[in-house]
């Protein structure tokens, strides 16, 4: 995934083939909306993209291709805090 503001782009190289499954990008849009509160909207969306293909490989990592959107939050805080 590719995010650009006319002037600045970041490329995301995270997620794999079993996010196509319906909910993904409902995840994805609402981890934008809460970055959204916070940063910057290029770092906003760069941030998000990456929390969500992260956490989505975890999950791959973890239990294989058949992921649920639903599996995606629960990863979240371990991407974006690390794991305290």
């Amino acid at each position: 995934m590719t995010a650009s503001d006319g002037e600045g782009t970041r490329v995301n190289r995270t997620g794999n083939p079993g996010m196509t499954v319906g909910g993904t990008g409902d995840v994805l849009a609402g981890v934008t909306a809460a970055m959204l509160a916070v940063q910057e909207p290029l770092d906003a969306a760069a941030v998000a993209a990456y929390a969500n293909g992260r956490a989505g490989d975890l999950v791959v990592e973890e239990s294989g291709y058949g992921l649920l959107a639903s599996d995606l939050p629960d990863r979240l805080p371990e991407v974006l805090w690390g794991d305290r």
